[in-house]
């Protein structure tokens, strides 16, 4: 079994207007439940953008600059499934739950984690 990641960053849902974001929010869960209901859901959520995220060094010094380029928002989901093409189908139907596309991204093994 293989983890995927399937996620969309904030903006690909600010065009929907607000009757169409509460349908993608009771979509998008009714998706989670039939997830957990298959045994494939591990976790998801949001990135809460309201905090402002910071860069912890070795040293434990916390600064409030990030790596260059990154920036992470939206919502993400993480699903373990048999098949690369389960994944597709879940990031699918994750997408046509919350009006906009999802990239899928697969993680990589690592026995010892």
């Amino acid at each position: 079994m293989t983890k995927y990641l399937i996620s969309f960053p904030a903006e690909a849902m600010a065009a929907l207007s607000p009757d169409d974001l509460a349908r993608a929010s009771v979509d998008s869960h009714d998706v989670i439940q039939d997830a957990k209901a298959a045994g494939v859901y591990v976790f998801g959520g949001g990135i809460d953008e309201s905090v402002h995220p910071v860069l912890v060094s070795g040293d434990g010094r916390v600064t409030d600059d990030l790596y260059p380029g990154s920036r992470v928002t939206g919502g993400f989901l993480v699903l373990e499934v048999k098949t690369r093409a389960e994944a597709v189908e879940w990031a699918r139907r994750v997408a046509q739950a919350c009006q906009c596309a999802q990239e899928l991204r697969e993680f990589g093994y690592d026995p010892a984690s």
